[in-house]
């Protein structure tokens, strides 16, 4: 069960560099705000808000900038969003599945469809890649959260499917039913976590070369810069070597 996976999110990267807060913030909001209109706006009997505005917490959002998003959810002329995927292969062999939440489908659409063609990858049919990936619980801590035999033991009493460490960290899997519960469990033991979502994971990944990875990482930063994106997976290894190259 234990054991360090190449497999990174997209977010890892990102998270290391300082990203708009008011951006970060909108996408939170509207997650919040649909997670809210989707079914009770208490957190404590809406798994899918309390998932939210602890994501949002984690991320340092103002408690009234996370109420405003729930009261958001009952206003009368309150936005309606609906969630919207694609899926489609980026440089290199790659597959890359994209969750959006949109007020206008064509735009967002049209957002997507120009992200993937102008830095080297096609967008793809529903289904195309998504059946390369598993749709699982993601949970992460940070390294400081415990050892890796203390994280490993919690998160096997709490009921997880799988657990990667590394000196970044720990990245706890579960099934997408039991996130809730798992994410509960462990946080009476370890805290608040750092992230905890539905994710999509890779059953193979690809690795990237330096050219390869060099256009993926652009391709995944126009992307994550639409304001309609919340998510972006890919199946990708980009490995140190790789990036410090890139970095340098």
């Amino acid at each position: 069960m234990a054991g360090h996976s190449k497999f990174k999110n997209i977010m890892h990267r990102k998270g290391a560099q300082d990203k708009k807060r008011s951006a970060m913030f909108s996408k939170l909001s509207r997650e919040i705000t649909v997670a809210a209109k989707m079914g009770m706006p208490d957190p404590d009997m809406n798994p899918r808000l309390r998932l939210a505005v602890n994501a949002a917490k984690a991320q340092s959002m103002p408690k009234d900038n996370i109420q405003r998003a729930i009261d958001k959810a009952s206003a009368a002329d309150g936005e309606n969003y609906e969630e919207v995927r694609y899926e489609g292969y980026g440089p290199g062999g790659s597959a890359i599945i994209v969750e959006a939440l949109t007020d206008n489908r064509n735009r967002t659409a049209t957002a997507v469809r120009t992200a993937f063609s102008k830095n080297g990858g096609n967008l793809g049919t529903e289904g195309s890649v998504q059946h390369g990936f598993e749709r699982l619980g993601l949970i992460e801590y940070p390294a400081s959260a415990g050892d890796e035999e203390k994280v490993l033991e919690a998160a096997m009493e709490a009921g997880a499917e799988d657990i990667e460490s590394s000196g970044d960290g720990h990245t706890i899997w579960t099934a997408a039913d039991d996130l809730h519960q798992v994410a509960g469990d462990l946080e009476k033991v370890l805290g608040e976590a750092e992230n905890v979502k539905l994710a999509w994971k890779p059953n193979l990944t690809v690795d990237m070369d330096e050219k390869n990875a060099s256009t993926l990482i652009k391709l995944i930063d126009a992307l994550e810069d639409d304001d309609d994106v919340q998510t972006v997976w890919g199946n990708y290894d980009i490995s140190d070597d790789v990036m410090e190259k890139l970095d340098s």
